[in-house]
C-alpha cells in the first residue's frame, strides 16, 4: 500500500473515530433524557393518586379507584398502567416525595428493586452505592439478596452506620476492604461437597466478574498465582489485586478449613516483598487477606505483630446468607473476642 492509501485510510478511520464518539454520546444524552422524563412521570403520577386520595394511601375507596384508572388509562395507553404499577408509582412518590432526590442516574427498573427495600438507612446505602459503583439492575438485586448493607454495619459502629447510609461504603485503609463473610454463591460448588484450594480458585476465575463485584468498588485484577522468587525458591500467592481507591495491591489466599499460623507466616512474606519489592513510594502498604470456610482469629491475633494492621482472616460462603446467621456470626464473634481478652 502506498503512502497516499495509507494516509486516505487513517483519515477515513480518523473521521470515523469522531463520528462514533459523537454517536455514542448523542444516544446517552437522549438515553438520559428519556430515563428522566420516564421517572418524572411516574413520580407525577403517583403525586397525582396522592393527592386525589388526600394524601392517605390507606383510604377505603383507594383499591377501588386504582382498578377503575387502571382500566380507562390502559385503554388510553395500552400497557404499563396495571393497578399494581399505580401502587408502585404511588410508593415511588411516597419513598421520595422530594423530586430532587430522584436520580437520573438510575433506571425505574433500579427504583423497583430499591422500594422493596423497606428500611431508609439501608435503602439509601444501596442508592449511593448504585451510583457510586455504576451497578446494573441486577448487581443491585445481588448484592441486596447476599446482605452486603447487613454484612457491612455488623462490624462497624453507630456513626459509622450512618455514614454507610449517607455515602455508601467508604474505602480509606485497609480494613475497609474486607467483608465477613464473602458471599461466593455465583461459583460452580456446592455446599457440603469435597472441592480442593485450586478447585475454588479455578471457579472464582471462572466467575472474575462476579467475585469482583463481591469485593466491592475500585478493585482491579493483577493476577493469579503471580510468581515471587527468593533466591531459589518459588511461591505463588492465589490472587493479586489493586484497589485504586486505598491505592494499594490486594493479595488474596484462598484456605480450605482454618487458617494455620504457617498461612499466616506465608501471607506475612507475600506482604512484605510486596511492599518493599512492587508498591511505589506513593501507594499504601499492601493488604493480605486471608479468605477460609473457617477463621481462626485467635492464631491470626498471636502469629502477627500486635501493631499489624494490614492481613486480616475473613470467611467464606457458597450460600447467601440469612439475617439470622450474620447475627449469630456475628455475636460467636464478640463471645471469641471476649474470651481472647481474658487471655
Amino acid at each position: 500500500m502506498d503512502n497516499h492509501l495509507i494516509k486516505e485510510e487513517n483519515e477515513i478511520n480518523n473521521i470515523f473515530d469522531n463520528i462514533k464518539e459523537l454517536v455514542i454520546s448523542s444516544r446517552n444524552k437522549v438515553y438520559s433524557a428519556v430515563n428522566t422524563e420516564m421517572l418524572h412521570l411516574y413520580w407525577n403520577i403517583g403525586r397525582v393518586i396522592m393527592k386525589i386520595q388526600h394524601g392517605d394511601e390507606r383510604a377505603s375507596y383507594g383499591d377501588n379507584i386504582l382498578e377503575k384508572l387502571s382500566l380507562k388509562l390502559t385503554n388510553e395507553f395500552g400497557k404499563g398502567f396495571s393497578s399494581r404499577n399505580l401502587r408502585t408509582m404511588r410508593k415511588f412518590y411516597l419513598v421520595y416525595p422530594i423530586w430532587k432526590t430522584v436520580s437520573s442516574k438510575l433506571s425505574w427498573s433500579h427504583y423497583l428493586e430499591l422500594l422493596k427495600v423497606d428500611e431508609q438507612n439501608k435503602r439509601s446505602f444501596y442508592e449511593k452505592e448504585c451510583i457510586n459503583s455504576n451497578w446494573s439492575v441486577r448487581e443491585l438485586e445481588r448484592q441486596i439478596s447476599s446482605l452486603l448493607y447487613e454484612r457491612l454495619i455488623f462490624s462497624k459502629n453507630k456513626s459509622k452506620v450512618l455514614e454507610l447510609s449517607k455515602t455508601g461504603q467508604v474505602i480509606k485503609k485497609g480494613k475497609d476492604l474486607v467483608k465477613d463473610p464473602f458471599v461466593l454463591e455465583f461459583l460452580d460448588i456446592k455446599e457440603n461437597t469435597e472441592y480442593l484450594e485450586t478447585d475454588l480458585e479455578k471457579n472464582i476465575l471462572k466467575h472474575l466478574r462476579e467475585f469482583l463485584l463481591e469485593l466491592g468498588r475500585g478493585f482491579m485484577f493483577v493476577g493469579s498465582q503471580v510468581r515471587i522468587t527468593l533466591e531459589e525458591d518459588h511461591f505463588y500467592p492465589d490472587l493479586v489485586f489493586y484497589n485504586r481507591l486505598a491505592k494499594c495491591f490486594v493479595i488474596i489466599d484462598l484456605k480450605i478449613g482454618k487458617v494455620t499460623h504457617q498461612d499466616i507466616g506465608q501471607m506475612q512474606m507475600y506482604v512484605n516483598y510486596y511492599d518493599r519489592e512492587i508498591k511505589n513510594t506513593d501507594e499504601n502498604p499492601t493488604v493480605g487477606i486471608l479468605l477460609s470456610t473457617v477463621k481462626n482469629k485467635t492464631v491470626v491475633k498471636y502469629t502477627l505483630p500486635k501493631d499489624s494492621k494490614n492481613i486480616f482472616s475473613a470467611s467464606y460462603k457458597l450460600h447467601l446468607p440469612t439475617e439470622q446467621e450474620l447475627i449469630e456470626a456475628v455475636e460467636e464473634e464478640k463471645k471469641n473476642f471476649e474470651l481472647n481478652e481474658q487471655i
